[in-house]
């Protein structure tokens, strides 16, 4: 029953509700002082025949006019954008950080598979993330960054997606090539 509601609602119409959602939300933040950070969909590919639309650079481009203006930017969900093979992540990094548009950073690691995507420690999947932190890195980002997704390890339980020691880990492993790329500069 849900699903018949959304049945005539195609990209064009989410874009259109989205757009008038900003035209809104975006003064009133920027009033505030503000910043907003849509996410990524996850994944980046219809689900149950619902479209997405934030899900490549193309959308991503028009998501960002309907209200072209600081405040309406992004969350950087690297496993989100990099689950579609077309993204190449680094390079919207860079884009993005360079428009001043990424507000935050869920670094997170995907493992590609046949049919879709497996999540995996930072350090380990098909996306190279000390080459997306160059990219922020170089482009002048000074958001904030958060692994994303950890593994449950060391016998941990807790919320699936949410392990304390692999996030720890994570944040970790993305201080130290942070602090790498800062030395680099300064040589």
């Amino acid at each position: 029953k849900l699903f018949n509601a959304y049945r005539e609602i195609d990209s064009d119409r989410l874009f259109e509700n989205l757009g008038y959602f900003l035209k809104a939300a975006i003064p009133a933040a920027e009033a505030a002082g503000i910043v907003m950070a849509i996410h990524p969909d996850d994944p980046p590919w219809p689900i149950f025949g619902l479209p997405r639309i934030i899900t490549d650079e193309k959308n991503i481009d028009r998501f960002l006019k309907l209200v072209d203006r600081p405040a309406n930017g992004l969350t950087l969900c690297t496993g989100s954008l990099g689950s579609s093979k077309g993204n190449n992540v680094p390079r919207l990094a860079a884009k993005y950080a360079s428009m001043g548009r990424i507000h935050f950073v869920h670094a997170r690691n995907i493992r590609l598979v046949e049919g879709g995507f497996e999540e995996c420690a930072v350090c380990a999947g098909s996306l190279d993330m000390p080459e997306i932190l160059r990219s922020l890195y170089d482009s002048g980002f000074d958001g904030y960054i958060r692994p994303d997704h950890g593994r449950m390890i060391w016998g941990e339980k807790g919320k699936p997606g949410y392990g304390l020691y692999d996030r720890a880990l994570s944040a970790a492993y993305i201080n130290g090539v942070w602090q790498a790329l800062s030395a680099r500069r300064g040589a």
